[in-house]
């Protein structure tokens, strides 16, 4: 029988339970993230058979992100009230289903369907998310939190065994006929995901935590009513959401641009998502010992950075004389290396920014983790929905394909603007005295002894 137990504490038990809990739902959700983003490194060779353009085959990841982010408040919500061991089995074995049926896909509006079905998976960031915050003490809920959210390295593991997998067996057919290429790497993943909902059953505790169960609905979303939680789901667009469309939207850019390989592209990206993944614990440290919100200026200014240099295209300038003669100066090209290094760079400025977001909600909100976590991991992905088409139009509408960035620079500079301008805003609120001060008070000088005496 399930039932709601206390915060985990000092006794070893409780220590051993939320060890496990931290430990099997992250192996899970990494798996969970790998067959949400799989269209990113499937695309190139879907594009290929079924005769798509890009824009068509942006709408293949974008449909997966969308069901992967639209019941995020919902599952965040569930686990909240019955359990992350109930809701992440659950969605590890319904998941499988879908998964499978890709290596059956024979026309581009099935495709577009499945892909719908197999986002479901990244629903599991919420429901993960409220497991692991009911399951940690607060001191550890940073680091336990950005754990869990390292996860999404899964993004790269298509990445690198895609390719080969791919090249190895295409033209191949194997029991039950399962065919050979990219239809094969969904096969796989439909099979993982079922022996993960059993390790995921097996050896999380059977005794669950369950912060919402005695709440009712209109008490756990209730704090979804102040503009704070709004302004976080915006931080995580950013962070999260904008990282989601890269790692789907980058193999192609490299491609195209840079005219390199199927796994040359998968492995450059893995250079952009292994330092967006694996430095989320390293952000939930930094957020528990120095705090989130510096965490997220951090995060903000190095974003602005290396978006801004990779917005700016290649060219040069020409000067027409009065002569009628022309010149060109200051020619500017981007080249693959200081590119995959700006992206490195990006990606760990993302990697710590996740961690800080989500410190963020249990500090608030620690009655309510589900929800608000569900609501903000919700958004985000939306994030991810949105991004790749609007990548993908930019590029038509101004021919430029580091349009892509300049959206990105664009979205992190609103969001510094509006986490400073909240920031001054408070500070003045408890400080109104100094509101109004530009500069620091010139200093009065010391009185003399006679003065001191009079």
């Amino acid at each position: 029988m399930t039932t709601v137990a206390s915060p985990a504490g000092t006794d070893p038990a409780q220590r051993s339970g939320a060890n496990r809990v931290m430990w099997t739902s992250t192996v899970a959700f990494t798996l969970m993230f790998a067959v949400w983003l799989m269209f990113g490194i499937l695309g190139k060779p879907i594009k290929d058979e079924f005769g798509l353009t890009d824009t068509q085959l942006s709408w293949v990841s974008a449909v997966a992100v969308l069901n992967g982010s639209m019941w995020r408040l919902p599952a965040g919500m569930l686990a909240d009230r019955i359990g992350g061991r109930k809701v992440f089995t659950a969605m590890l074995a319904l998941t499988a289903i879908p998964a499978f049926l890709v290596s059956r896909a024979d026309s581009y509006g099935m495709l577009l369907a499945l892909a719908f079905l197999v986002g479901f998976a990244g629903n599991s960031f919420s429901v993960g998310i409220a497991w692991n915050a009911a399951w940690a003490p607060r001191e550890r809920q940073g680091f336990a939190l950005g754990l869990f959210g390292a996860g999404n390295v899964g993004a790269s593991v298509t990445k690198f065994i895609g390719p080969p997998i791919i090249l190895a067996t295409a033209g191949t057919t194997y029991a039950l006929g399962v065919q050979g290429g990219w239809r094969l790497i969904p096969v796989v993943y439909g099979v993982l995901l079922l022996l993960m909902a059993v390790a995921v059953w097996f050896l999380t505790p059977s005794v669950d935590r369950m912060p919402g169960a005695s709440k009712s609905l209109a008490e756990m979303l209730t704090p979804l009513r102040q503009l704070r939680v709004w302004r976080f789901s915006l931080y995580y667009v950013a962070v999260f959401g904008a990282y989601v469309a890269l790692s789907a939207w980058l193999p192609l850019y490299y491609m195209d641009n840079f005219d390199v390989s199927l796994t040359t592209a998968g492995l450059l990206t893995a250079l952009f998502i292994f330092p967006a993944s694996l430095l989320r614990p390293v952000g939930g440290w930094f957020s528990d010992r120095w705090g989130a919100r510096k965490a997220m200026y951090g995060t903000f200014f190095v974003m602005l950075l290396a978006t801004g240099i990779l917005m700016m295209p290649n060219g040069h300038i020409v000067i027409n004389h009065a002569d009628g003669t022309s010149t060109e100066h200051l020619a500017y090209a981007m080249h693959i290396v200081p590119f995959t290094a700006l992206l490195f760079l990006l990606g760990c400025a993302m990697g710590v920014g996740k961690a800080a977001v989500y410190k963020h909600i249990p500090e608030y909100f620690p009655g309510n983790v589900g929800p608000v976590g569900g609501l903000v991991g919700m958004l985000g992905g939306l994030g991810g929905f949105f991004l790749p088409p609007l990548f993908a139009y930019t590029k038509v509408w101004t021919g430029f394909p580091t349009s892509t960035f300049f959206v990105l620079f664009l979205l992190v500079a609103v969001c510094l603007l509006w986490m400073h301008l909240t920031v001054v805003r408070m500070l003045h609120e408890r400080s109104p005295e100094v509101a109004d001060k530009l500069d620091e008070p010139a200093p009065h000088p010391a009185p003399s002894v006679q003065e001191a005496r009079a």
